[in-house]
């Protein structure tokens, strides 16, 4: 019996391994090896939950990682593409990382992404035309500071808060203070400058948080949830690559 996937050859993924790991790294593996080339588009979520035998969360999580490298893109209502090669932005967006205080960032960003995906699908849901005024309020500060090259991140905190107030339950505001300062990952890596990120790297996040923005305009908290997921579940993927290289 032919047990191997339709993208890679391999056999299918089995228990006990890191699933997202091994998804994301096939198909990056076709990528990078010319199997699947710039333009394709990849299979529906539902034929990768079949080719590789693991949930459709999964799926996501190695999606999320893959759109987090700018390897692939995601067209709501059509589907996942792979893009032309963009090398350099990884390392160019996370050059001054202190690598002693990666697993920190990750930490909070998992705790973050429990607090925060679904306080997305609820400000879909909740959040009054005035409410989401100053959601793209907050986007268009973070565009300006990139723009004009200063740090983003107390605006970049000030967009989480709009959207944690746009759920009309306080107790998510409360939660994300309590985090403080550092639920920005740019606020652990050392010294001020370092808060200052490369314009490629802020463009990748910075369209990340207009897909949230617009989600939540729509009314659509499937999709609402689904982009802070891969906003913050990228954001985790580019720092254990860090770890990777070490």
């Amino acid at each position: 019996m032919d047990t191997t996937d339709n993208i890679t050859g391999k056999a299918p993924v089995r228990k006990g391994r890191n699933l997202v790991e091994t998804v994301s790294r096939r198909i990056r593996e076709a990528i990078v090896g010319g199997e699947l080339k710039p333009g394709d588009k990849l299979p529906t979520e539902s034929g990768l939950t079949q080719q590789h035998q693991v949930s459709r969360t999964v799926v996501r999580e190695a999606i999320a990682s893959l759109r987090a490298d700018n390897l692939v893109e995601v067209r709501h209502g059509v589907g996942v593409f792979v893009l032309p090669p963009q090398d350099g932005l990884l390392q160019s967006g996370l050059r001054h990382v202190d690598a002693s205080r990666v697993s920190s960032i990750i930490e909070m960003l998992e705790v973050r992404a429990a607090i925060e995906i679904e306080a997305a699908g609820l400000a879909a849901t909740r959040s009054s035309p005035a409410q989401q005024e100053t959601i793209f309020e907050c986007l268009e500060m973070i565009e300006q500071q990139i723009a004009a090259g200063n740090a983003t991140v107390e605006s970049d905190r000030a967009f989480h808060f709009a959207i944690a107030d746009s759920t009309n339950n306080p107790r998510f505001r409360e939660l994300l203070e309590a985090i403080g300062k550092q639920m920005i990952p740019r606020s652990l890596l050392g010294d001020e400058d370092t808060n200052i990120s490369p314009a490629d790297y802020m463009v990748q996040i910075q369209k990340e948080h207009s897909d949230i923005a617009r989600a939540i305009a729509a009314g659509d908290d499937s999709a609402a949830r689904d982009a802070m997921r891969t906003h913050l579940k990228g954001s985790q993927h580019r720092y254990r690559s860090l770890i990777r290289r070490t």
